[in-house]
């Protein structure tokens, strides 16, 4: 596979910037282990790991069965991940031009020992579009519907032809990534590959221990 010439400087930045950082959750429990204060340690990790998981909204699997994913997997599923959401849409051709590159990122920062999560925003048009999607970029997605409609009006991120439903107050159109931190939840980075493409993804804080699930 030919690599995007805009591509190649990220994977050699992932490589590069390479420096086992883990979890600060986990940086924690170590430190307070050390000062024998187990108990303290383990209930840090559950307030952070229940605080993240619980500000994320329902989501489908990654394997194209549109199963429910059950909250009790997630803090396995996404421990020591930096986690984003994608928004976006395949009858965009901004997006499915920027996908290439955006799942290319995903292996080289899993190759640098810094792995990440990306869930599925959808504005596709039908479920069963949103969901094929997803399976085929093997991401967790957010139900279309009211579901991914609250998550597009929290991070104002929706596309062109979705404004007459969701208002013309937003900030970007798809495609675009919001990176969120991994105590609360919260977004910490905006990615906007709309305006910027691949260019986008050098934006993406994987050093930053606050962004470690």
């Amino acid at each position: 596979m030919v690599v995007p010439s805009l591509f190649v400087p990220l994977g050699l930045m992932l490589v590069a910037s390479r420096s086992g950082i883990s979890s600060p959750v986990i940086a924690l429990c170590q430190r307070v282990s050390s000062r024998d204060f187990a108990s303290s340690s383990t209930s840090a990790c559950a307030a952070a790991a229940t605080a993240a998981i619980s500000s994320l909204p329902p989501l489908l699997s990654s394997d194209g069965s549109a199963s429910p994913v059950s909250s009790d997997s997630l803090p396995e599923t996404l421990s020591g991940k930096s986690v984003a959401l994608y928004f976006a849409a395949g009858w965009c051709p901004m997006c499915t031009r920027f996908e290439p590159s955006l799942l290319q990122f995903r292996d080289a920062a899993q190759e640098s020992d810094k792995p990440l999560e990306i869930i599925y925003v959808p504005s596709d048009r039908t479920k069963a579009d949103a969901i094929q999607r997803a399976a085929a970029m093997n991401m967790m997605s957010v139900p279309v519907g009211e579901d991914a409609d609250a998550i597009k009006k929290q991070y104002k991120i929706w596309s062109g032809a979705e404004s007459m439903k969701l208002g013309f107050g937003r900030r970007s159109g798809v495609p675009a990534l919001v990176v969120l931190d991994g105590k609360e939840g919260k977004e910490m980075a905006f990615l906007a590959a709309e305006a910027e493409g691949v260019k986008a993804l050098s934006s993406w804080p994987l050093d930053d221990e606050s962004g470690m699930w």
